[in-house]
């Protein structure tokens, strides 16, 4: 196999743990900003930003299917002028009969960048081995980072901050929690996440995450009781138990989470904060949450669903127009 020597590989969006707190907070108020463009309608502003990626692809490389990550890529490419492509598994060779290695080699060839969406996080350290071109982690297994820039966002626009408030996860420990307890952390958030008991949390996460909340002045804890989490929470999230791939396991999945559905009932007992909001990335199932919380008026999911559109923008321009240059 034939390396080319001397080129400099890209930087890539992998997870939440590569970041500095500065980083974070710039990609969060980049995105921030795109959002006022868009929603001002600054017809000038956005031509000269179109411009960006005129003529260029951005390569959607998608095993999983999806919602808001396929519109927002998309939304977002479009944005900055780029031509998305959409490679979901049954349109490329990929897995058929050509490797990673040779799939990578081509279409980063070709592309700007390639919003990765797939199993497993070995893949996407794959792709960023052999790509010339940036990865963006669309989900893994172990790391949602677009998801955690959207998350913060959301929180800021809400509460106008996010030092000092406390965020309270009721569910599983997946990639959504991985990445959105290091981005909450770096944000100077407070941040109590509660599991069951048989559920294993990320050793190499958690100790990052105790490490942050030292630095930060803020803590970090991980319990199996719902209602010793959401003392004083601002911020309440879940997601789904039962992950893309892993719906033969619902029974078991649904004992194991028994007393985690989110209720008015269990917030109240738990002593939320008065000002606290709801969120959730999509899509919902009613065991999950009950509809009196997440269609309340305290739910903020669908504002928080459009915000990926941002989030991804702030991708874009982060580590293909800057090039990895996160405070320019």
């Amino acid at each position: 196999m034939h390396m080319k020597v001397g080129t400099k590989s890209p930087r890539h969006l992998v997870s939440m743990m590569e970041l500095s707190n500065e980083e974070l907070y710039s990609l969060v108020s980049k995105a921030e900003k795109f959002k006022s463009i868009v929603k001002s309608n600054n017809v000038k502003e956005q031509q000269a930003l179109h411009n960006n990626l005129l003529g260029k692809l951005v390569a959607m490389l998608f095993t999983k299917r999806s919602t808001r990550t396929r519109i927002s890529t998309e939304g977002a490419a479009s944005f900055f002028g780029a031509q998305p492509m959409f490679l979901g598994k049954d349109d490329i060779q990929l897995g058929v009969n050509e490797s990673m290695y040779d799939t990578t080699k081509v279409i980063s060839s070709m592309t700007s960048c390639i919003f990765a969406r797939v199993d497993s996080h070995s893949q996407i350290q794959e792709l960023c081995q052999h790509s010339s071109v940036p990865i963006i982690n669309s989900l893994c297994d172990l790391y949602h980072p677009l998801q955690a820039i959207t998350d913060i966002l959301s929180i800021k626009e809400t509460f106008g901050r996010t030092k000092g408030l406390k965020l309270a996860w009721i569910g599983d420990a997946n990639n959504v929690i991985n990445d959105l307890s290091i981005a909450s952390l770096r944000s100077g958030m407070s941040v109590s996440i509660s599991i069951p008991k048989d559920i294993q949390f990320d050793s190499k996460i958690a100790t990052e995450a105790e490490k942050l909340a030292t630095e930060q002045g803020v803590t970090f804890e991980i319990v199996n009781d719902p209602l010793v989490a959401l003392k004083d929470a601002n911020v309440i999230v879940t997601d789904t138990w039962i992950s893309m791939g892993q719906e033969l396991e619902k029974v078991a999945k649904l004992k194991q989470f028994a007393g985690y559905q989110i209720t008015q009932d269990m917030l109240k007992q738990g002593q939320v904060a008065s000002n606290w909001k709801f969120m959730h990335c999509l899509p919902r199932h009613a065991e999950e949450v009950a509809d009196d919380v997440f269609y309340s008026d305290q739910s903020i999911v669908f504002e928080e669903a459009e915000n990926r559109l941002y989030a991804a923008m702030a991708a874009i321009d982060g580590f293909v127009i800057n090039k990895g240059d996160l405070l320019k």
